[in-house]
């Protein structure tokens, strides 16, 4: 009686494995499928762009055609979303390695991110913000360069914040000010080579 409710289900376990077989097999027969499980497959591990899956189908040589009735189904039911995944990036990027505006648009560009929907993400990001997780970044750098001359200390922090995709005039005001502000409690070397007396 109740044995409709459970039937479009599959239980985990010895059936898995068997599913990505079975698709190899049925390649010739149900490319569409195989698409389909592909797709699956690779969204299972982390979110991924449009492009990056298209990429994917396009290596396992899934006909064009295919691909885009697949990819286009799986946008419209919300499993692909390139702007939820632009703003994931955005903040996790920024959150945990510390990259800046310039830095987060390069990853979403070679991720095949729709410039557009790149921008909207990128403007969640409060200057306000950016400039604090630069102003952390150089700090703790700081208390790595003691025996280091000014010049030396503030030539590295700058390259430091313009690999992390910081602006260079954020970065020199920033750097300047820590500097500045972290004289007592890290001296640096000043250019004759003796520290501060």
């Amino acid at each position: 009686m109740g044995g409709g409710f459970g039937r479009g289900r599959k239980r985990r376990g010895s059936e898995e494995p068997e599913r990505l077989g079975d698709a190899v097999m049925e390649q010739e027969a149900d490319p569409h499928s195989v698409a389909r499980t592909i797709l699956l497959d690779k969204l299972t591990g982390q979110p991924r762009t449009r492009a990056e899956l298209a990429d994917v189908l396009a290596e396992r040589e899934i006909p064009d055609d295919v691909a885009d009735e697949v990819l286009d189904r799986f946008t419209e039911v919300g499993l692909i979303d390139d702007a939820a995944f632009a703003n994931a990036w955005v903040e996790s990027r920024h959150r945990g390695r510390g990259l800046g505006k310039r830095a987060l648009a390069q990853e979403l560009r070679r991720r095949g991110v729709d410039e557009e929907l790149a921008r909207d993400a990128l403007e969640e990001l409060e200057p306000e913000q950016e400039e604090e997780t630069a102003r952390q970044l150089v700090r703790r750098k700081l208390r790595s360069m003691r025996s280091l001359e000014r010049q030396v200390a503030m030539r590295r922090l700058l390259g430091m914040l313009a690999r992390k995709g910081y602006p260079g005039g954020m970065a020199m005001s920033i750097v300047k000010e820590e500097l500045d502000a972290s004289h007592d409690e890290f001296p640096l070397i000043d250019s004759s080579g003796l520290g501060p007396e």
